[in-house]
């Protein structure tokens, strides 16, 4: 039995050989990638954590660990409880308007049989563009004397508000520029995912006695766009949490804080009143918000979505 042992041994040393050659390759290749995410993204983040739990103030030289209190100290707060809720009625306007339009103009564009490179790059300009830009741009047709809203408007005898500076209104003037601004993203999605349905679908659809457009898209589209509609409402509800250049250029929180949300809050602690420690709490509590939404829609919505 030995000469059949020992080639049994040498065969089972070679497989472990070839594993461990097969293991170190994989740590090469997926080492750059590895460092770049811990130096980039954990680091920073367990930094953020950190300092949540001190009172450190931006440019002092010393700091000291109050555990939660800034945590105690921000719940208890009615600036941030103010930009909370209106962070959560920002994403609730912009998400469903801007997932429903994008997908409502992916729809006509792909129906129609000319000019379709013309929409496409009409729907999409606002994503091109820069925010801040057109923030500036946005500000101006606004105004509630000179802008060029208020004029259409008053054209057709209807006194225009002031849209930036009315607290009962101004975010959601905010949100409708949201939801501008994303609705040619989202369009190009929905693109991708309506040419990429196979079209004997449709013919099967036909066959099967199905011969309106809406029992179409209510049996075949709406169905095969559901790995799509799950990336589309994620992605815009994650952006939607992260606004902050339009509040900072057109309304700064105001008036009396009606347009204040969860980033400039951070930003003004952190970079204003210089309390970094509050800062790094008011990012935490974002961070959270955003991780758990994601996390909470990808198992809600990918229980019912079908992948073809």
């Amino acid at each position: 039995m030995t000469p059949l042992v020992k080639p049994a041994q040498d065969l089972h040393h070679a497989y472990r050989r070839r594993d461990l050659r097969e293991a170190l390759a994989a740590l090469a290749l997926a080492g750059p990638a590895s460092a770049l995410i811990f130096v980039f993204l954990i680091a920073p983040l367990v930094c953020i954590a950190l300092l949540s739990l001190t009172d450190y103030q931006l440019g002092a030289k010393a700091l000291r660990f109050v555990g939660l209190h800034n945590y105690s100290e921000m719940f208890a707060d009615r600036v941030f409880r103010r930009s909370l809720e209106n962070t959560l009625i920002y994403v609730s306007v912009v998400v469903p308007l801007s997932v429903g339009l994008g997908l409502g103009a992916a729809l006509l564009i792909e129906a129609g049989e000319s000019l379709r490179a013309f929409y496409r790059t009409v729907y999409f300009l606002p994503v091109m563009a820069t925010l801040i830009a057109m923030a500036i741009v946005w500000e101006f047709a606004l105004h509630p004397k000179l802008g060029l809203v208020n004029l259409a408007l008053k054209s057709v005898g209807i006194a225009g508000p002031d849209w930036l500076h009315d607290r009962h209104i101004v975010l959601y003037t905010l949100a409708g520029i949201g939801v501008w601004q994303s609705v040619g993203f989202n369009m190009v999605l929905f693109m991708a995912g309506l040419q990429a349905i196979p079209r004997d679908l449709y013919e099967a659809a036909a066959v099967d006695g199905v011969s309106n457009a809406w029992d179409r898209f209510r049996t075949v589209t709406w169905p095969m766009l559901g790995p799509v509609s799950l990336f589309v409402i994620v992605i815009t509800a994650i952006r939607s949490f992260q606004v902050f250049d339009t509040v900072q250029v057109m309304t700064k929180g105001g008036p009396n804080r009606a347009s204040e949300v969860l980033l400039y809050t951070m930003y003004s602690e952190g970079f204003e009143f210089f309390r970094t420690g509050y800062a790094a709490a008011v990012t935490m509590v974002f961070l959270a918000f955003v991780l758990a939404l994601a996390a909470l829609k990808t198992w809600f919505l990918d229980r019912r979505v079908h992948y073809a």
